[in-house]
Formats: structure tokens, C-alpha cells, sequence
């Protein structure tokens, strides 16, 4: 694994956008100048968004004072400096030979940006109303059973950088060393809430308790939950899949039927988690310096990622069609009717409920409430398959 994730670092620090790779002796100034005068995919190429939603987010940093014009570098170009490096994971001394500034100068403007990203990222993060999501509501599969779900909580292990005398906690159960980053997202692909910067080897249980009882703190409307998947268990606010029951994988045999109410609620529940990992995976298409450990502090590592997700939900809201997310956006899953691959079977979590802060009462009620849905969803489906 630590090879594959080597070569794949490798490739990331050595590639060069075409409109690069023929004239490395324009400016970076006059480079800017030609991807944004000229065609929109070249913006979209090289600085990871639209040109009006590149402009806009200068606006943005310059009308709240975060960042100005200097002698030699106006905001356009450190805006673009910032995002070429994290949207094609280039080391500084790769962007000097690109843009002909020193390395000093690159990083200073690297962290100007980036802090003023962090600055205005809280904005970009709205928690989840009280309304039904559009994904649920216009779906027979997932309405009215999940109406009360606001979307999906799940974490993802980000490759880290640290000195070694602070290793052994961020080695996680692979050996890698990493962050355990959780996110709440939507079914609309943006990111609901980010908690990034735990080490590898906390358990998601730990860091979602965290995100818990923090000050700024994962939030949901009263009555709400989110899902999560086997990892976390099932308490309240968070529906967990059955344990010991058929869940998905990436493989969906075509004709399987579900056999019974917690099979079809896992399977259903599966096809409506996935928008935590199409979430994922959009941001990391875009921005694929998180896929490596970048030679950064660990706080400048932390605060990446943050302003990252902050920087895909801005992208999402000003254009939410443009050609990361459509890649995305259809989920395949979703197309195939009622299907589980019969070897996709979830063991049962382990973990220590009491670690959670809920007593038995709260946890049984929230077993009832998952029995019920499945109930009524396995009453509905089989109704529905019997003839006419």
C-alpha cells in the first residue's frame, strides 16, 4: 500500500497542466493572464474552478480586507498560485520554476491565502434545515421511510506529514501515517460540517464525540439523524446499518431481492449513505494534494483540508454542473434496482457504547425507530411485489 501511494504521490508533484508544459519562460503573471482571458476549461484545468467563480472569490477576499493587491502580485495571482498548487499537488520549488518567484515568496502568498480561505470558511458551511432533502423526498425507495434524515456522516483517514517524535499517534491501524478527518455531508454533495486534524489512530467513535461536544459543534434540527455506517453503531441522531446483515459493495449482482426487512433497510440505506463518498471523492478529484502528506506543519496540513471542503461548497453553490462534480453527481448505485451483492455482510461494530454519552433507554429507542422504518419499508415492498 505505502508503494502505490508513493507512485501515486509521484505522479501528483510532477505533473504539469498542458498549458504549462510548452512555455516555461511566460511569467506567472502572463500565464494567469492567458488562462483567464482565455477559455473556460483552461481556468477550470488549471486554477480547479470556473472563471466567474475564480473572480468572484477574489472579490470576496478583497472586499473583506483578507487579501490585497502588492507591488509585484496582485490577488488574482496568488488566488492562483494557492489553487495550482493544491489542485495539482506541486511543491514549491515545481510553482517556482513555473511562476519564477522564490520560494519564499510562494509560500508567504500560499499562507496569506490560505488563512483568508480558513477566515471566511466557517460561511461556507450551513447546517441542515428542517426540510425533507429533494434526494429523499422525489424517491419511492426513500420516502417517507428516511424522511427525517438530514444526510451522511462518515471519516476518511488523509495521508500526514509529521516529525518523528510525533508518529506513533498518527499511525493508524494500516501503519500509514494520517489525520482521521469526519464530515457530515449532504445529499447534494457539499460538505455540512468538517472536523479535521485528529490523529490516525483515534477511533471515528472518539473523533465523532469530539465533533459532538466541541464548541463549534456537528449540529442537526430536533428530531433529525444523519447515517452513518457500521462504524459508529446506532444511536441517537446517527442510523447506523444492521450488524451481521447484507450491506453493499462495489460490485451490485443484477435480480438479487432482499429477504427480508433488514436486508432491504440496509440496502436502502447503503444506496442513500453513499452521497458521503461521491462527496469525497469529487473533493479529492479536484483538489489531490489530499491524497498525499504535503511537506507542510501539521496545522497548515489540518487547515487544507478545511479550506478545501470550504472551497468545494463554494464551487457547488456557484456551479454546481461543472465537469468534477457531474462526475459525481450520477450515481450508478442508484440506477440498479434493488440489488446486493450476498457476500457483503457487515460485522457487528465494536465499540463501547458507553464511550458515546448515551444511556440504554436512548439507544433502545433508537433500535426501535430503526425497526420501525425498516418495518414499514419491508410492509411496502412486499405489498408492492405481490400481483395486482
Amino acid at each position: 500500500m505505502e508503494s502505490s501511494e508513493d507512485e501515486k504521490d509521484a505522479v501528483y508533484e510532477n505533473y504539469i497542466p498542458k498549458e504549462l508544459s510548452h512555455d516555461l519562460s511566460s511569467t506567472g503573471a502572463k500565464f494567469i493572464d492567458e488562462v483567464l482571458n482565455g477559455q473556460n476549461e483552461s481556468c477550470l484545468e488549471n486554477f480547479r474552478m470556473d472563471k466567474h467563480v475564480f473572480y468572484k472569490l477574489c472579490d470576496i477576499l478583497q472586499g473583506k480586507g483578507l487579501l490585497r493587491h502588492t507591488n509585484r502580485i496582485k490577488i488574482e495571482e496568488q488566488l492562483a498560485m494557492f489553487l495550482f498548487i493544491i489542485g495539482h499537488n506541486l511543491r514549491t520549488r515545481a510553482v517556482q520554476e513555473l511562476f519564477r518567484y522564490s520560494g519564499e515568496t510562494i509560500s508567504r502568498h500560499f499562507n496569506n491565502v490560505l488563512n483568508a480561505v480558513m477566515a471566511i470558511s466557517l460561511g461556507f458551511f450551513q447546517p441542515p434545515g428542517s426540510d425533507v432533502p429533494a434526494k429523499i423526498s422525489e424517491d419511492p425507495r426513500f420516502y417517507p421511510y428516511f424522511k427525517d434524515c438530514v444526510g451522511a456522516v462518515d471519516g476518511i483517514r488523509l495521508p500526514v506529514m509529521v516529525g518523528v517524535d510525533e508518529q506513533g499517534p498518527f499511525r493508524d491501524k494500516n501503519g500509514l501515517l494520517s489525520q482521521n478527518v469526519l464530515a457530515a455531508c449532504s445529499f447534494d454533495l457539499k460538505f455540512l460540517y468538517v472536523l479535521a486534524g485528529w490523529e490516525g489512530s483515534a477511533s471515528d467513535l472518539q473523533v465523532l464525540n469530539s465533533a459532538l461536544t466541541r464548541r463549534n459543534k456537528l449540529q442537526m434540527p430536533e428530531g433529525k439523524y444523519y447515517l452513518v455506517d457500521n462504524k459508529y453503531a446506532n444511536m441517537p441522531g446517527f442510523i447506523a446499518p444492521y450488524p451481521g446483515v447484507l450491506y453493499h459493495s462495489t460490485e451490485f449482482p443484477s435480480g438479487y431481492h432482499p429477504q427480508d426487512a433488514k436486508e432491504l433497510f440496509n440496502q436502502r440505506h447503503s444506496l442513500l449513505r453513499n452521497a458521503s463518498e461521491r462527496t469525497f471523492g469529487a473533493l479529492k478529484e479536484r483538489f489531490p494534494i489530499l491524497m498525499s502528506a504535503p511537506p507542510y506543519p501539521l496545522q497548515t496540513q489540518v487547515k487544507l483540508v478545511v479550506a478545501a471542503c470550504a472551497l468545494h461548497n463554494f464551487i457547488r453553490e456557484e456551479k454546481p454542473d461543472d465537469w468534477i462534480f457531474k462526475m459525481y453527481e450520477k450515481d450508478t448505485i442508484l440506477q440498479m434496482e434493488e440489488s446486493v451483492p450476498p457476500l457483503a455482510v457487515l460485522e457487528p461494530p465494536i465499540m463501547h457504547f458507553e464511550a458515546s454519552g448515551f444511556d440504554t433507554e436512548e439507544l433502545e429507542f433508537t433500535s426501535q425507530m430503526r425497526d420501525s422504518i425498516a418495518s414499514e419499508m419491508w410492509d411496502d415492498y412486499i405489498h408492492d411485489l405481490s400481483p395486482m
